[in-house]
């Protein structure tokens, strides 16, 4: 953990670590270990330890703990890393410390679990979240955690919010919040990113409210691919715009397509990738199940498909 802030120190493509287990299901360091390392040597921007593709939701605080301390350690500090920290108030505190003490460099606040709380109570969460340890939060944004634009003005005042990750999707809600933010707070700095299952299929949208900051899955299996759609991204010109265009078409519209064909694939279409490029971490933990067979094919084929795009 630095000195330096963790909104400041948010840059690149932010890399989510899938978990990486052993064929008895238990967890397996050394492969999660190299899957981090070839993450941060690739050029990843950071490193979102045991969040969604992480599967933060199957570990035990204790394989929680460890798999924090290894990202740290094979970070370095080259790059920050961010913990996920979830389930009800108390717990979800309990992780940020445990956190904390592995040496993480700030927090990714899940929703809360289960309950569908007002934004007095969404607000209160977060809060006593932040106050739990002296790490930077960026609140996450998705399913039952939809919060109205005064609400994050007021997270972006609270000691410890950085940030807003969006998985929601709602881009006429995000302009609004960031312009209330701004006009709340015109001198805070506060980082917003694209948090959607395959953020690179939005990335053009988001780039029109200023949102440049994405969560890259691809990035987990194919980082080739989402280099060269990170760096078209961020370039001028009618080729980076045809890059941008060729990668997606050929190769993210078919991975969302293939992504929306099961239940869980998000998390479990990327371990099957990472395992396709010759990593073995392991199948997905229950309640998640690993894709069907011919769903693997189509994925493999997306591969080679991917990679031809980038090298042509």
């Amino acid at each position: 953990m630095t000195d330096a802030r963790l909104g400041e120190r948010l840059d690149g493509l932010l890399f989510f670590p899938v978990t990486a287990y052993g064929p008895d299901g238990s967890l397996h360091l050394d492969a999660y270990r190299a899957h981090v390392r070839a993450g941060v040597d690739a050029g990843a921007g950071a490193v979102f330890a045991c969040c969604g593709t992480g599967e933060f939701h199957a570990l035990t605080p204790d394989e929680f703990e460890r798999c924090v301390a290894a990202a740290v350690e094979e970070t370095a500090g080259a790059v920050p890393v961010v913990a996920g920290a979830g389930y009800g108030t108390a717990l979800a505190g309990e992780f940020a410390r445990r956190a904390e003490r592995a040496g993480a460099d700030g927090l990714l606040a899940m929703p809360p679990y289960l309950v569908v709380a007002d934004q007095r109570g969404l607000l209160r969460h977060f809060t006593e979240l932040a106050a739990a340890t002296s790490l930077d939060v960026i609140v996450y944004q998705r399913d039952n955690v939809v919060l109205a634009p005064d609400t994050v003005a007021a997270l972006a005042a609270t000691p410890g919010i950085v940030g807003l990750k969006d998985g929601l999707g709602d881009l006429d809600l995000l302009q609004r919040t960031i312009s209330a933010v701004r006009a709340a707070h015109p001198d805070r700095p506060f980082r917003y990113f694209n948090g959607l299952p395959t953020a690179e299929l939005t990335g053009l949208a988001y780039r029109g409210l200023g949102v440049t900051l994405y969560s890259s899955a691809v990035f987990a299996f194919l980082p080739e691919v989402a280099l060269a759609f990170h760096a078209a991204l961020h370039a001028e010109g009618p080729e980076h715009e045809e890059t941008l265009r060729r990668l997606l078409d050929g190769f993210y519209r078919p991975l969302v397509e293939l992504r929306n064909e099961g239940r869980g694939y998000a998390v479990s279409l990327v371990k099957a990738g990472v395992r396709m490029r010759g990593l073995d971490v392991g199948e997905v933990r229950a309640p998640l199940s690993e894709p069907l067979p011919a769903h693997l094919d189509r994925l493999a084929a997306l591969i080679d498909t991917g990679l031809g795009l980038v090298r042509s």
